[in-house]
Order: C-alpha cells, then sequence, then structure tokens
C-alpha cells in the first residue's frame, strides 16, 4: 500500500497539466468562433476577452480522477474509492449546471432559464438523503426536519452558486476565493480519511491553477481567458454541495466531518455576505435586486484607486483572515456569536472603505 498523497498529487498534477494544455485551445477556438466577454459600463475589462475558460474545468476534474482512481485500484489493493448515491444524484446536478453554463457562455441563456437549472440540480440533492439537518445551535435552533432541511439545502446551494457567479468580477478572484474555500473543504476531508473527495479536490485545485495562469497572467489579445459562467456557476455548484455535505449531521453519529457548519460557514463569508449587502443596498434605493450594476465590493475597491491585483489581495486576505479568527474564536462562542461578529465586522469595513471612496472623489453607490 502507498501513501494516500501520491494520489493526490496525480490528481492535482494530471488537472493542472490537462488545464495547461486545453485553455490555449478553447482560447483558439473563442477567437475563431468570436466566443467573447464584451465590455460594457458594468465590467471592468475594455477589450474582447474570450470567456470559455469554465468548460474545462469538468473534462480535467473527471480524467484526473479516473486516472488516480485507477492507480489506487491497481496498486493499493488495502484502499478502496467508494461513491455513494447522493455523489450520484450531485453528479446529475453538476452536469445540468455545467452544460447550462458552457450554453451560456456561446449562445447565452435567459437569468430564469439559469436559475431554474439551478433549483433543478440544488433540489435532486436531498432526494438522495444530502441536506442540512442540523443548525449547530444558530439562533438556538439544533436539530431541523426533513421538509425544513431540504429547503434550506436548496436554498444555500442556489445562493451560493449566484455568490461565486457575481464575484467573478475581476480577474482571478472567483478562482482564488473558490481555491481558499476548496483547501479549506480538502483539509476537513482528508482529516476524515475520505479520500475519494480528497482526489477530487486536488483535481479541481489543478485546474484553477492552470486557469489563474492565464485569466490573470495571460495577455490580452493573446491567451487571457475568463472562466465564464461555464466556470463561475460549476464552482459555485460544487462548493454549495460540499458545504452542505460537511454541515450534515449523521443519524446517531457526528457531521460528515469534524465542525461541520461553524467551520465551513467561514469558507465563503466574501462572496456571500458581498452579496447580501448588494441585494440590502439594491432594496434600499429601490432598484431591482436582479439588476446588474458596479457595487460590488471588488467595484467599491476598484473605486477607491486600487488596481485589479490590488483589489484581489486585499480580498483574499480578507477571505484568509475571517477563517482564521473564525477558526480561533470559535472554540470559545457559539455558532450565533460568530455569526454576528463577522457581520459586524464586515459592515465596519464597508463603512471604512466608503470613505476611502469618499476620498477619492468618487460616488460610494453607483
Amino acid at each position: 500500500m502507498i501513501d494516500c498523497s501520491l494520489y493526490i498529487l496525480i490528481s492535482f498534477l494530471v488537472s493542472m497539466l490537462l488545464g495547461l494544455g486545453l485553455i490555449p485551445l478553447v482560447v483558439s477556438f473563442c477567437k475563431v468562433k468570436r466566443i467573447y466577454d464584451l465590455p460594457n459600463e458594468r465590467k471592468v475589462h475594455k477589450v474582447f476577452v474570450p470567456r470559455l475558460g469554465g468548460v474545462c474545468f469538468i473534462p480535467c476534474v473527471v480524467i484526473s480522477f479516473m486516472l488516480a482512481t485507477a492507480i489506487v485500484s491497481r496498486i493499493s489493493e488495502g484502499t478502496s474509492l467508494s461513491l455513494s448515491l447522493w455523489t450520484c444524484y450531485f453528479s446529475v446536478g453538476l452536469l445540468a449546471i455545467y452544460v447550462a453554463g458552457v450554453v451560456d457562455d456561446i449562445v447565452g441563456v435567459s437569468p430564469r432559464t439559469k436559475f431554474l437549472v439551478q433549483i433543478f440540480a440544488a433540489s435532486i440533492l436531498p432526494l438522495s438523503g444530502l441536506y442540512i439537518n442540523n443548525l449547530y445551535g444558530f439562533c438556538g435552533i439544533g436539530e431541523i426536519p426533513l421538509w425544513v432541511g431540504a429547503t434550506l439545502t436548496v436554498i444555500v446551494i442556489v445562493f451560493i452558486d449566484n455568490a461565486i457567479n457575481l464575484i467573478d468580477g475581476i480577474d482571478g478572484l472567483a478562482a482564488f476565493l473558490a481555491i481558499i474555500a476548496l483547501l479549506g473543504f480538502f483539509v476537513l476531508f482528508l482529516s476524515e480519511d475520505l479520500l475519494s473527495y480528497c482526489i477530487i479536490i486536488a483535481g479541481l485545485l489543478g485546474v484553477l491553477v492552470a486557469f489563474v495562469r492565464f485569466n490573470l497572467f495571460g495577455k490580452q489579445g493573446k491567451n487571457k481567458i475568463f472562466m465564464g459562467d461555464s466556470g463561475s456557476l460549476t464552482l459555485g455548484f460544487i462548493l454549495g454541495t460540499l458545504f452542505v455535505k460537511c454541515s450534515m449531521v449523521r443519524v446517531n453519529a457526528e457531521p460528515a466531518v469534524v465542525g461541520g457548519m461553524p467551520i465551513v460557514s467561514s469558507y465563503l463569508i466574501v462572496p456571500v455576505f458581498d452579496v447580501c449587502r448588494v441585494i440590502i443596498t439594491r432594496f434600499v434605493h429601490h432598484r431591482p435586486i436582479f439588476m446588474a450594476d458596479k457595487n460590488h465590493i471588488h467595484h467599491k475597491l476598484l473605486r477607491t484607486g486600487m488596481t485589479q491585483h490590488q483589489a484581489l489581495g486585499v480580498l483574499v486576505v480578507m477571505a484568509l483572515l475571517f477563517i482564521l479568527i473564525n477558526l480561533l474564536i470559535g472554540k470559545s462562542i457559539g455558532f450565533t456569536m460568530i455569526i454576528v461578529l463577522d457581520i459586524l465586522v464586515w459592515v465596519a469595513l464597508q463603512q471604512l472603505l466608503d470613505v476611502f471612496i469618499r476620498r477619492n472623489g468618487k460616488k460610494v453607490f453607483v
């Protein structure tokens, strides 16, 4: 029997190398077919950029997973990888999300259609037995019934899916926030010896590293590419599902992983809190909730005078600090207090950011 780290490393490297090889081909395809993310008044980029980078995510992950698991089965007789019923249901939902994203990037899909696909993909997970069934004492609530948990599961997955999609507004941001969250999930699954999930996450991390190479450091007009909805919707659905997986408490046992919801809720604070703030702001200003604008946190950072890379760095550090602080204080205070403190810190940061925006002579809300 060989160390499980070898399978994980193989999955990561294979996926990364496939991504490095496939993404330039996708860039060329987009140029030939003229599949671009067009600039407009609410977008940061000013030139045509190919937007189909996320189409590589699933193929790279699947191939790397199949290769790693084949090695597990052939070399390590003492190690077995099992896929549960919910994993099969998840695969169906993921395929629906992925196809909707690819079609949207190529020919366009209405927001209503994408929303319905998201609801469908999220709704089939509770049918497999995977759903949020405990709130860990949040607001004094512990175990919750199936119908409440199933409904909450759909809401949470759809919300996280859209949060990742909407935070994808500057180079590298959605990818880096996803990498941070995936690393957190990876550590939790590894601590529970859930090798299948570790291999899948390693594969996804590999292709994200390859994507960042072209998205963040690619040259405009040559090899730069955006992930598009095919990437952001896929990432969001995976992260939402992993959140539910880690939060569910098994009957007469512990959560799927140690810590459960109080820990994993920290992994997605920046995109989730940003979407909540944007929705509340639109409501206060009597604007349509689903109307696109330039009031996400990355837009606000840019209005302070930061470059895209500087704004990316600030948000990555912010995401890491939220996780670190929550892990440090989580053992001494309850889940409710963690969320309350996170909200207070987030509001304070927004107020401070507004001060810098005004000093730069810009409007806080546009």
